[in-house]
């Protein structure tokens, strides 16, 4: 049996935040920012949900190391 996605609730705020206010980003942050705070708890891989914030943080690393 699969496991319940622990961000997956945040996920879903997104979401209904974004239907909400016509998909404009900047109306959601604070719920955005909750499930960053969810994907920091958890360790990576844990949450399919936070794969895109580890994504975007480790492309980030990439960036600053080549820049060097």
């Amino acid at each position: 049996m699969l496991q319940k996605d622990p961000c997956q609730k945040q996920a879903c705020e997104i979401q209904k935040c974004l239907q909400a206010n016509n998909y404009r980003e900047s109306q959601c942050q604070a719920v955005i920012q909750e499930l960053r705070k969810c994907c920091v708890r958890y360790p990576k891989g844990r949450s399919l949900v936070c794969s895109g914030f580890e994504k975007e943080e480790a492309e980030k690393l990439t960036l600053k190391s080549t820049a060097k």
